[in-house]
């Protein structure tokens, strides 16, 4: 409420200006809390804690007497301090995001865990406590955990398998993750219903059907004889063996090219090919992730 009063006008903050010339090289003043704005509350209360001493000396002014009651107490700056120890830790990983200039989206799910593994410990240290804030500080996180709960569920091998590819392909992960979401729930990792078998089946499973699948149906052409002269082939067909479909004209069907007869039948070297990509990404998920 102070921190309203002291820039409510300009008055107020002259004379809190004034409190700070003779201590400090460069004078601030109290932010506000903006709703819309992400770590607005952290840096509210981080600033609002660097300014105790001022604003003591601020209210020393008679004209600010009727003011005096509404001072911090040294109780609520507690408070405070432990709002600001929950709160940091997603500071630095909103930040450690933003920041990179580089590839980010292989971290999303470490982050998420970090995040959960914070508010957790956070939950586990406040049940029993039976100070009023602390019950409104145990009831706020685990709101703040569901909420977060909310949007990971969303990240399923059904549903997200971009984020999970991403994340299986970091070479310093890998499936380590998800061995450990197993060993927290006491889960055997070589059991199929484990994370680890989960997420590595449908890994391979997405890279046999967006990957491997290309390379055992490739098309194959089949050329007209043309003189040596021409190096394109001509678009429109010959003979009635061949299709008429025109990929140079936009208004030809392609009914025809689609059909049966003209749909590219797996060759050896592309089936071979498809084999070893996905033997490679078997043996990268068997192998262990490399040190940091």
């Amino acid at each position: 409420m102070l921190d309203v009063l002291i820039t409510l006008s300009p008055g107020h903050r002259n004379k809190f200006i004034d409190c700070q010339k003779a201590n400090v090289r460069i004078t601030v003043l109290a932010i506000m809390d903006v709703k819309t704005l992400w770590n607005s509350p952290l840096e509210f209360f981080e600033r609002a804690y660097r300014l105790p001493e001022l604003t003591c000396e601020w209210l020393q002014n008679p004209k600010y007497a009727e003011y005096r009651p509404l001072f911090t107490t040294q109780d609520k700056w507690t408070i405070v301090k432990y709002d600001m120890e929950v709160l940091r830790p997603f500071r630095y990983l909103t930040l450690w995001m933003s920041k990179r200039h580089t590839v980010t989206l292989h971290h999303v799910i470490t982050v998420y865990n970090d995040m959960f593994n914070h508010m957790d410990g956070v939950i586990q240290a406040l049940p029993k406590k039976k100070t009023p804030w602390k019950e409104d500080l145990f009831f706020a996180v685990k709101l703040a955990r569901q909420k977060l709960s909310k949007y990971y569920a969303e990240v399923t091998p059904t549903t997200d398998m971009l984020l999970i590819s991403m994340h299986i392909l970091d070479p310093f992960r890998k499936l380590r993750s998800f061995r450990k979401w197993d060993k927290r729930m006491d889960i055997n990792p070589e059991d199929e219903t484990s994370y680890t078998i989960q997420y590595q089946e449908a890994f391979l499973k997405y890279v046999e059907n967006e990957y491997c699948a290309k390379h055992r149906c490739g098309p194959v052409n089949k050329l007209e004889t043309a003189p040596s002269s021409n190096l394109v082939p001509s678009p429109t067909s010959s003979g009635s063996h061949q299709s008429s479909f025109d990929p140079y004209n936009l208004c030809s069907k392609d009914e025809e090219y689609l059909t049966p007869n003209n749909v590219a039948e797996t060759t050896p070297g592309r089936s071979d090919c498809a084999a070893r990509l996905l033997t490679t990404a078997r043996l990268y998920l068997n192998s262990p992730p490399e040190a940091p």
